[in-house]
């Protein structure tokens, strides 16, 4: 197996878990860098998200940083 394939069937493992936790997951690769990828993760309330990174197997690096989006009205 590829270190590619290892590292999406990585990107599966964690989109599951975070649907469990109720939260989003999603991932993106840059068109014209393959294998530069940047991964959002939300959930309708900090405290879910905050909840669900603190407890992630493999937990990011700041699990603390949680934003907010920004009503542009």
């Amino acid at each position: 197996m590829s270190e590619r394939q290892r590292y999406l069937e990585k990107l599966k493992a964690r989109k599951t878990y975070y649907a469990a936790a109720g939260c989003s997951f999603w991932v993106f690769e840059e068109v014209g860098l393959p294998g530069a990828f940047i991964e959002f993760t939300e959930a309708t309330e900090p405290k879910t998200l905050g909840d669900a990174h603190k407890a992630a197997l493999d937990p990011i690096l700041d699990a603390g940083r949680i934003y907010k989006e920004v009503e542009l009205s």
